[in-house]
């Protein structure tokens, strides 16, 4: 109680509000850092292939596995937004259920996105104030403390060998098409050119699943 026997809490209708700006900033933010990513993978692209006309198969490996964690990275933060967007959207609908009702009610929804976000790295500081936050309003149920606490380490995996391989041939192919040392090794010279064909299909299947994606997140948006 506040002074004069006022309460200091808030409207529910502007801390639904107040979240919705928040998360849409968090989206802003992972927009422009999946752009970063990818600026840097495009200026390591042409790395490989400096280094791939050069025969430096080393520098070349090295690169990869930098596009390799940068794809990661970019995947994991679409995942993200995707969880942001769920969120958002059932902003609206606790906005629809307080002119209707007059309260907040429990998500399910809102509870799983949030046991994702508050453990990402990039949002990780502003999610857990806001579950925080929700909690008390009686959006979301109390959050285990290993779950707040324990983050989400992938990215900091190494790449797979077969990964890194993909990328050699993805972007050797047409210029030096033997960078990965494997493959080389264990591969005839006539069959490095048929070899490299499958790369472009799953070049198309990477494009298909991110357009997947984007449809997802846009549907989620309206």
């Amino acid at each position: 109680m506040g002074l004069f026997g006022k309460t200091n809490e808030r409207p529910p209708k502007e801390m639904v509000q107040e979240w919705t700006h928040k998360i849409r900033k968090e989206g802003y933010q992972l927009d422009r850092q999946i752009k970063n990513i990818q600026r840097e993978e495009e200026k390591t692209r042409r790395m490989i292939k400096d280094a791939a006309k050069k025969g430096d198969k080393d520098t070349c490996r090295i690169l990869a596995k930098e596009i390799v964690n940068a794809r990661k990275a970019v995947n994991r933060i679409n995942t993200s937004k995707a969880h942001l967007n769920s969120v958002q959207l059932s902003m609206k609908q606790q906005l629809a259920n307080l002119r209707i009702a007059g309260a907040l009610e429990k998500s399910t929804q809102v509870m799983n996105s949030m046991q994702q976000l508050v453990k990402v790295p990039e949002v990780m500081a502003t999610m857990r104030e806001m579950s925080k936050e929700m909690m008390k309003a009686g959006i979301l149920e109390e959050m285990l403390e290993d779950t707040m606490d324990v983050m989400d380490d992938d990215d900091l995996e190494e790449a797979a060998d077969g990964e890194v391989e993909k990328v050699l041939f993805e972007l050797t192919a047409g210029e030096l098409g033997k960078a990965p040392a494997a493959v080389e090794d264990s591969l005839p010279a006539e069959a490095m050119g048929a070899t490299a064909g499958p790369s472009h299909v799953e070049e198309e299947e990477e494009e298909d699943d991110m357009t997947a994606m984007q449809a997802r997140l846009e549907a989620l948006r309206s």
